[in-house]
């Protein structure tokens, strides 16, 4: 990490927001803590059409980004990096929705934070190599949430953001 991403970090942001990109859904997540008690604010998936253009599948996922950037004003955002796809059409794809969230988060001058999926479910789960759904009960138990959080794009992004916090508490330390 750079010095600037230490920086960054070490202004412990109230509310982060936690996405999972794609293009058929993008998961969100918003998690607070205050006082060391972790909350869930809200989580969602933005969803696109797949009977609409690519052009406008991205305008939908930067206009619902933004406007849920204004309703709840997080101090940080966290995004999973790609990961090798098979399918390279579809890896460009998911690719330029990730481009697309980036630039909105630029755009509302967030703080942005990336992490690997290994790196998001040894932060959840404490094992690099866990399972979906190992995760998405790890998301339930650290939130206090009665269920698991869907759709599961949504329970990812609750991972990132909580990720981001961990990252955050051991530069801190």
């Amino acid at each position: 990490m750079s010095a600037i991403t230490i920086l960054i970090l070490n202004k412990m942001a109230k509310i982060i927001l936690g996405i999972d990109p794609g293009i058929a859904d993008t998961g969100y997540g918003l998690i607070q803590e205050d006082k060391g008690k972790l909350s869930c604010l809200a989580h969602g998936s933005i969803k696109t059409s797949s009977k609409l253009d690519l052009i406008s599948r991205l305008e939908i996922l930067h206009l619902e980004l933004s406007k849920i950037i204004k309703q709840y004003h997080p101090g940080l955002a966290a995004i999973e990096q790609l990961f090798f796809n098979k399918n390279v059409r579809t890896a460009l794809i998911v690719g330029q929705a990730r481009g697309v969230a980036l630039l909105t988060l630029k755009q509302n001058k967030l703080a942005i934070i990336e992490f690997t999926p290994s790196q998001v479910k040894q932060a959840v789960s404490a094992y690099g190599g866990a399972s979906k759904l190992q995760v998405q009960k790890m998301v339930k138990l650290i939130l206090g949430l009665k269920e698991i959080p869907q759709p599961d794009d949504a329970a990812d992004a609750l991972a990132i953001a909580i990720c981001a916090l961990n990252s955050k508490l051991c530069l801190k330390s």
